[in-house]
């Protein structure tokens, strides 16, 4: 049997790591220690998709679910961008990243590292400005 820490550590070694809290919990470390103790099912974690929940249902000896659907959406291709003429360098959308996959400084234009990004889409709400915008990193 795995120890408790050692659950968590690959349950977490599973997740995909977005920190976007669409499981219902701040970052993918807690969803993990909730699996880990049977608070939390397979199936919420939409960035993980449905291959995700099947991985957490092998690793947990669970039935396989597929992830709920009402809690977001699956699009790993799916990026932002920041369009610069309308920045106005606020630094809200940096703090909103869970990532750090937004840089720049205040009063200065910023701009989104595309590796990073993981579409969460955190950072489109906290821009006053409305300059974030979803694109489709495979096109």
């Amino acid at each position: 049997m795995h120890s408790p820490t050692n659950l968590v550590e690959r349950i977490d070694r599973l997740l995909p790591q977005t920190q976007c809290g669409q499981c219902g919990f701040p970052a993918c470390r807690p969803y993990a220690e909730a699996l880990a103790v049977g608070e939390a099912g397979i199936d919420h974690c939409p960035p993980g998709g449905d291959a995700g929940a099947a991985a957490l249902a092998k690793l947990l000896g669970k039935p396989f679910k597929p992830y709920d659907r009402s809690r977001g959406k699956h699009d790993p291709s799916l990026k932002v961008r920041i369009v610069e003429a309308d920045c106005i360098g606020c630094t809200k959308c940096i703090s909103a990243c869970p990532v750090d996959a937004i840089i720049g400084a205040a009063k200065l234009m910023h701009v989104v590292i595309e590796p990073l990004c993981t579409g969460c889409e955190l950072c489109i709400p906290a821009c006053p400005v409305d300059c974030i915008v979803v694109s489709d990193a495979s096109a």
